[in-house]
């Protein structure tokens, strides 16, 4: 094994808004595969923050200032504004990079069948950071699935809602859903993923859309209906003005249903700032356990812990075992986060 497969994997965050400060710089400055070297943010409050939090990180103002370091960098994270993915991705990979591109891929489908063909071209490491793979209440209904426990899935519902009148962050306040704004973009990526990886490919039957915050630029409420090829039909659901929220998720089977109720505590346990590498990280409150019910009774079933540290060391394992050449997975195959925009394009189309 050489030094430089065995070194720490250099690397810059680009944006410090939720993605980087909650999710990536924690789950990178916690992995002693990577060394967490530069931040990009022009903002001044984001500056002081990240150079408190992280001493040893060079901080500039924007990815291209990063772009500018990539001689003594690995590896590049793009945790800004979707609009900004595909040309920032496509910068970051001709400049030697391998890159982690936060959800959604790109806004539009084909843009990001263009990176993948060039990261192939170029050899180099190119996936997607979609996290919520690894929540601890999806863990749960995927375990349910392998181990048959619901006998044969016919129907899956899966909700994320929350209440959020303001739209606190700048760029979302203008984005229309040309620009990657919207929902459906973003909540929706998570629930659409989710739902393939456990039921397979799909075509969207039926779709709504609608604007509920006054002056809104683009979608705050969506409903999409799937139709499996495995057969199962699921309901995804997200709402940013919900004041009285539903379940997480309600799954029937043949045999059983299960229903779960709660918000996943990884992303409120980091933005609080927790570590993962805390002893009840991903831990969820028993009192949220959802419920299995077979035979007419009811069990309570508590969530597996959640993972999200998983993304990142399956990434490490591919970069330091040769990366594009090397024949270990990737967290996430941009294939499916492709897939799935053209779910999204699917929606829109019939909405």
């Amino acid at each position: 094994m050489t030094a430089e497969s065995t070194r720490p994997i250099r690397t810059a965050v680009a944006g410090f808004g939720l993605s980087g400060s909650v999710f990536h710089a924690p789950l990178i400055a916690a992995n002693p595969s990577y060394s967490l070297d530069g931040i990009a943010t022009s903002d001044t409050g984001r500056r002081t923050a990240a150079a408190a939090r992280y001493p040893s990180a060079r901080i500039v103002d924007t990815p291209a200032d990063i772009l500018g370091l990539a001689g003594s960098l690995d590896l590049l994270v793009l945790g800004t504004p979707p609009a900004t993915h595909s040309p920032l991705a496509r910068a970051a990979l001709e400049a030697g990079l391998d890159v982690v591109v936060d959800k959604p891929f790109t806004v539009r489908s084909a843009e990001g069948a263009e990176l993948i063909s060039l990261a192939a071209r170029l050899g180099r490491v190119l996936t997607v950071f979609q996290n919520r793979r690894w929540d601890g209440d999806f863990l749960t209904v995927r375990g349910l699935l392998q181990r048959g426990v619901l006998g044969r899935p016919t129907r899956f519902e899966s909700s994320f809602e929350r209440w959020s009148p303001d739209v606190t962050k700048v760029w979302k306040a203008a984005a229309t859903a040309d620009d990657g704004g919207g929902v459906l973009f973003d909540l929706g990526t998570h629930l659409l993923d989710q739902a393939v990886q456990l039921f397979g490919p799909a075509t969207v039957t039926h779709a709504e859309l609608a604007v509920r915050r006054p002056g809104g630029p683009a979608d705050d409420d969506a409903f999409v209906a799937l139709r499996h090829e495995s057969g199962v039909t699921s309901h995804l659901s997200m709402n940013l003005l919900c004041a009285q929220q539903g379940p997480r998720f309600r799954l029937l089977g043949s045999d059983g249903g299960f229903t779960k109720h709660g918000v996943e505590p990884q992303e409120p346990y980091l933005a609080a700032g927790g570590s993962p590498l805390d002893a009840d990280y991903g831990v969820e409150d028993p009192d949220w356990a959802g419920l299995l019910g077979r035979d007419g009774h009811l069990d309570r079933l508590p969530a597996e812990r959640g993972a999200y540290p998983e993304f990142y060391r399956i990434l490490a394992d591919k970069i330091h075992d040769g990366g594009a050449t090397s024949a270990l997975p990737l967290p996430v195959d941009p294939v499916e986060p492709v897939e799935v925009l053209r779910l999204i394009e699917q929606a829109r189309s019939l909405a």
